[in-house]
């Protein structure tokens, strides 16, 4: 399909010899929001790292196809090269490397030209201001000393700046405040068009309140057992998993 961005079909996966996800079959299309909902231990992370191709994720059949291309064995440095990017649960820090220079860095791999360092620094200084960061962590090591709200806003600072086909976020709402949860929120609408698409991962509905998202797929025991529209995220706010956890 000419709309059709990302498409996983009847994807197994392993993680140190346990199987983790049993069949997942997944399709999103240019400018939609996704969002996978699931207990802990669902497979909701595995998921994304097996769009990565994570090799501690191990792929036992079926297939990943983005942009048209065949990604499924490709190696994670050219999936995100094709633009994808992922944010994490828990932010790397790296000492010693400023988060101007880490995003300088990592826009030079993804796109493969040279940047332009003024340039550069403006685009990152508006950003930052609409995410409401303080500009004197642009200089500051990645991550180092930052609050829990101060990563995810420079998650949502480096998917931004790389402005990737598609953004896999992780647990991204994770141990936010409201208004923190708004931010981020606010960094997604601005990040989202027509050509592009974002995949929400959570296992509660705190950043879809401030969110308009396509569909809600829920994902149990390695199996999505329901796709709905953002309704089906308040049914889950109000009666939780139990009914999907019998479901086969």
């Amino acid at each position: 399909m000419k709309n059709n961005l990302l498409e996983i079909k009847e994807l197994y996966v392993n993680a140190e010899d346990k199987e983790i996800l049993k069949g997942i079959n997944l399709n999103i299309n240019k400018g939609e929001i996704h969002v996978i909902m699931g207990p802990n231990g669902s497979g909701k992370t595995t998921t994304a790292n097996a769009i990565l191709n994570n090799p501690m994720y191990k792929k036992q059949s079926g297939q990943i196809i983005f942009d048209n291309q065949d990604i499924t064995n490709l190696k994670t440095d050219e999936i995100a090269r094709k633009g994808i990017f992922m944010s994490f649960q828990l932010p790397e820090e790296i000492p010693g490397v400023s988060v101007t220079n880490f995003l300088k860095y990592a826009k030079n791999k993804v796109t493969g030209k040279p940047v332009k360092i003024f340039e550069f620094k403006e685009e990152l200084k508006k950003y930052m201001e609409e995410l409401n960061m303080n500009s004197k962590n642009m200089e500051r090591s990645l991550n180092v000393g930052f609050s829990g709200g101060e990563k995810k806003k420079n998650e949502i600072l480096q998917m931004l700046v790389l402005n990737p086909k598609l953004a896999i976020l992780d647990e991204t709402d994770s141990g936010l405040d409201v208004d923190a949860i708004r931010t981020v929120s606010k960094g997604i609408e601005m990040f989202k068009n027509k050509e592009n698409s974002v995949l929400i991962i959570t296992h509660n509905t705190k950043i879809l309140s401030s969110l308009k998202v396509d569909y809600v797929h829920i994902l149990v025991d390695g199996k999505i057992v329901k796709t709905g529209t953002q309704e089906l995220a308040k049914e889950i706010e109000e009666n939780g998993y139990g009914a999907y956890k019998t479901k086969k």
